[in-house]
């Protein structure tokens, strides 16, 4: 028998999955860019768009081989799919990127940076290679993808989606260097909707404690459930459906930093 929390999460898929499925193609026509998208949270967001019927690229780094899953997964939602290495990091790599999804597509409304990376370290045993390497990653490639992609956004009214952490509301002593670079790019949402209004919307999805099916993770995630007012930690499909939201939410809506996180960081 199902006890609260576990029917409330069944309801909440039920729910997201009939959306999915309904044959609301709220985005049919648009372009979807999602970075590190071919696997995990970019993989489960990036279909979430097809389904709504965007045109989707998605980048990948060394993921070549779960990329190529993923396009035929889009593909098989009756949209167009573009994969292609890119590392958000590097300059000329972006550009090189978003010129080939521009040329593939004809033009983009949507960017979705979700490439990034996470890592624990004491604080007295984190390196400068370590700070240096999680900012470039998190805070680095969003900005320089979004600068790339900002003039063919501008021209369609386009909408910028960061993939941000509930590490960057909430302080984490093991995790200071992803916690700073999340926080730092919660602040860069708030300064790029200013900067970039009235033409560009920016938002951020801020995901708590998301349960990837990772066995390796399983103790630490029966811990955390237990501290969520939820009683259960997130899934995919929950961060997925935020990223939609803000896909297809009115342009009036910016600068917002929404925590998808079961009230943990309450």
């Amino acid at each position: 028998m199902l006890n609260q929390r576990d029917k409330g999460y069944q309801q909440d898929r039920v729910q997201f999955l009939f959306l999915m499925q309904s044959g609301s193609k709220v985005l049919q026509g648009k372009v979807a860019l999602l970075t590190g998208a071919a696997k995990r949270l970019g993989k489960a967001s990036a279909l979430a768009l097809a389904h709504a019927g965007s045109h989707v690229a998605i980048t990948y780094l060394r993921s070549k081989r779960e990329a190529d899953e993923t396009l035929r997964e889009i593909k098989a939602l009756g949209v167009n799919g573009l994969a292609v290495r890119c590392d958000v990091t590097d300059e000329s790599s972006v550009h090189r990127a978003v010129k080939t999804v521009v040329g593939h597509f004809g033009g983009l409304d949507i960017l979705v940076n979700n490439a990034g990376n996470y890592e624990t370290a004491e604080f007295d045993r984190l390196t400068l290679k370590q700070w240096d390497a999680i900012f470039a990653s998190n805070v680095r490639g969003p900005f320089l993808v979004s600068r790339d992609c900002l003039k063919h956004l501008r021209k369609r009214k386009g909408k910028i989606i960061h993939m941000g952490s509930l590490g960057g509301v909430r302080a984490w002593a093991t995790h200071a260097h992803y916690c700073s670079s999340k926080a730092a790019l919660h602040m860069l949402t708030k300064a790029m909707a200013k900067a970039l209004a009235p033409d560009v919307a920016v938002n951020c999805v801020a995901p708590g404690m998301i349960d990837s099916g990772d066995p390796k993770a399983a103790s630490f995630l029966r811990r955390m459930a237990k501290l969520t007012p939820m009683q259960r930690n997130g899934t995919e499909d929950e961060i997925a459906a935020a990223v939609l939201f803000f896909a297809t939410a009115p342009h009036f809506i910016t600068g917002q930093i929404l925590c998808v996180d079961g009230g943990l960081g309450l």
